[in-house]
């Protein structure tokens, strides 16, 4: 039966299904490189409208693996480019292989359909609590997806907010509290949308997020002069000796032009290849007194052999090696079995180790610095405990593997929020863009235009203290997804 004051008429079973892929398809427009924030409410808001009578569990279980459908096949269409474009996968192998990926992400909004069913059963004359318990397992699934299985820290509700007042939310409890904020306010819109009462709750979350908004949580120090440089070497020659003496070359050639700089980034792998062979080279290119971080691989004598890391390296002192590797890309799942079945299973360097969870920052141009390689940028919690000590962030990445798509963008859009979360620069080098000087409030200061080569120079400021986030990580979120849920569970509807 439908709950207690929503209307019982609803439409086919079919077309319900339907409109459950649609408003899953409608968020990625939300995100980069969109940036249709009003989107994601109302797909937020569509599927707590479908799923709130929806009348059995089963029911439930595939509205939500409908939206995850369309969620994930538009969000995550990138990883097709990747597979056939660079791995050299047939067309519908590629298909094959990536509708598979999205129905199984999809699962996981399916089984929030499922457990907001059963939630919902229990609070049938409680419409607005029933929305709040929504915006409460959306923001737990969410957080479950940045750990489980090595998480997919992606397409998150949040991240289509940053450039609005909700970017307030970030410092305190990172972009999980920008989610669950952004979907509360498109579900009590539709619970109670004539219940003044109940709509002053958005907005004043709303208004103090902005007031947070105002908080320098963190305090600039010095300047310092940093040169971002975008290779643009093209994947197809990359791994092989013509594009490792390209590389070479053109760091050295584009590097010359930067003068006296305090810190110059290269991106990750710029020279594909192993320290130990190019630690010279690397030393060489030092503009002036600065220092050089760069992109290498390194390889470490084991009792069974060598064990191989996707590493960081600065020319003022520490290597950092990558700590959370991408299936497929930078490890091979089920090695034995899938080794040399396609050549998507054998990209190069897909046997890498997982460095160290703790590990010394690096020292560049006088400063402490932060690295995340790749795809580690995209894990808020992880970032958040590195920066302990650091002056400024860096990342850098080699989004080649996507193309034109728009993973690139996501991924850059991504970076920002580390940025306001913990209150620092970032830099951002990469193969062929984004390359970007992001500040300590998430906005860009400048970038290169992608697929060019280029270098991008600048200045950022040594940042000193913690916001809430970087201190605490997610312990305020988990406060307030608590309290919203006492809160509901201590009212009683009337009936």
């Amino acid at each position: 039966m439908p709950l207690s004051g929503w209307p019982s008429r609803e439409p086919p079973t079919r077309w319900r299904y339907l409109a459950a892929l649609g408003a899953g398809a409608l968020l990625p427009f939300a995100l980069a490189p969109f940036g249709l924030w009003p989107l994601l409410l109302i797909s937020a808001g569509a599927l707590f409208w479908l799923l709130r009578d929806a009348r059995i569990p089963g029911r439930a279980f595939r509205l939500g693996w409908y939206y995850g459908v369309g969620k994930y096949g538009v969000g995550a269409s990138w990883v097709y480019v990747s597979i056939h474009t660079y791995s050299e996968t047939p067309a519908w192998l590629a298909a094959l292989l990536v509708a598979g990926f999205v129905a199984g992400m999809a699962v996981f909004t399916a089984l929030m359909g499922m457990a907001f069913h059963a939630l919902a059963r229990l609070r049938e004359n409680d419409p607005v609590g029933v929305a709040l318990m929504f915006a409460v397992i959306w923001t737990v699934v969410e957080w479950l997806l940045t750990w489980f299985l090595s998480g997919f820290p992606w397409l998150f509700a949040g991240y289509a907010f940053l450039d609005t007042p909700l970017a307030g939310l970030a410092p305190v409890g990172g972009v999980l509290l920008v989610s669950l904020a952004a979907v509360m306010t498109a579900t009590l819109v539709v619970a109670a949308p004539r219940r003044l009462g109940v709509l002053a709750i958005p907005v004043v979350t709303w208004l103090a997020a902005f007031g947070l908004g105002t908080v320098s949580w963190t305090e600039r120090g010095g300047a310092h002069d940093v040169a971002l440089v975008q290779g643009n070497i093209p994947q197809s020659i990359k791994w092989t000796p013509d594009g490792v003496d390209l590389s070479v070359e053109r760091y050295r050639e584009l590097t010359k032009t930067v003068g006296d700089t305090d810190i110059v980034v290269w991106p990750e792998a710029a020279i594909p290849d192993y320290l130990r062979r190019r630690k010279g080279f690397i030393e060489a290119q030092r503009p002036g007194s600065g220092d050089v971080v760069t992109g290498i691989f390194v390889a470490e004598a084991t009792a069974d052999g060598f064990d191989y890391y996707n590493a960081a390296m600065s020319t003022g002192g520490g290597v950092y090696r990558k700590r959370r590797l991408v299936p497929f890309g930078d490890y091979l799942p089920f090695e034995s079995l899938l080794r040399g079945a396609l050549a998507f299973f054998d990209l190069p360097m897909s046997g890498t180790s997982a460095g160290a969870a703790e590990q010394p920052l690096l020292k560049a141009g006088g400063i402490d610095l932060s690295m995340a390689i790749c795809w580690e940028i995209a894990y808020p919690r992880a970032v958040a405990m590195s920066v302990e000590g650091a002056d400024a962030l860096v990342t850098i990445s080699n989004d080649t593997w996507f193309g034109a798509s728009i993973g690139p963008r996501q991924h850059f859009q991504i970076a920002r929020m580390r940025a306001v979360e913990n209150g620092r620069y970032l830099l951002r080098a990469t193969n062929n863009g984004i390359t970007a000087i992001i500040d300590d409030r998430g906005d860009v200061v400048d970038r290169l235009p992608q697929f060019e080569p280029g270098v991008l120079t600048g200045s950022i400021h040594a940042m000193s203290g913690t916001t809430p986030f970087g201190l605490w990580t997610n312990w305020p979120l988990f406060v307030a997804l608590l309290a919203i849920v006492v809160g509901v569970l201590s009212f009683r509807p009337r009936r």
